[in-house]
């Protein structure tokens, strides 16, 4: 089952046994693969699916947004907003790809490294073209970057 019928899916079984944080939530996912469907078809002058890469994507995107609003929420003070922020997380996070442990991103750079013949700071940005292949959605690419720049200084 692809990402987008599961998305669907389970929206249909929050509605009938009326979870409505779970509801809402997938209905806020559902509205931005709308508003991303509107404005590839709008780039591309017809219909366009979005796949199941473009959807973490956006999925990854969605939970960066709410860890945000949840830091900012409880630095004001306002820490019932930011329980809901992180219980949207929680249901978002139910449709991304398991997140790499520290070993095992440290592994993939090596890994990637290696492939390319990395030797040196001018090859980052191919290397971290190569994570972002090979692993989208599954590893934080703003802490990865740091980590890939030590290994190819050092």
């Amino acid at each position: 089952m692809d990402l987008r019928t599961r998305l669907l899916a389970d929206t249909k079984e929050a509605m009938k046994l009326r979870d409505t944080a779970r509801l809402s939530t997938l209905r806020l996912i559902g509205a931005a693969l709308k508003d991303r469907e509107i404005a590839a078809r709008g780039e591309a002058g017809e219909t366009a699916e979005l796949g199941d890469a473009d959807l973490i994507a956006i999925l990854s995107k969605m939970v960066k947004q709410r860890q945000e609003s949840a830091r900012a929420y409880e630095e004001g003070g306002r820490l019932e907003l930011a329980e809901k922020e992180l219980a949207e997380i929680v249901v978002i996070q139910d449709y991304l790809p398991r997140q790499l442990t520290g070993d095992e991103a440290e592994a993939a750079i090596a890994a990637v490294i290696a492939d390319l013949g990395a030797g040196s700071i001018r090859d980052m940005g191919r290397v971290m073209a190569e994570l972002r292949a090979r692993y989208a959605g599954q590893m934080d690419f703003g802490a990865v970057g740091p980590l890939v720049k030590t290994r190819l200084m050092g």
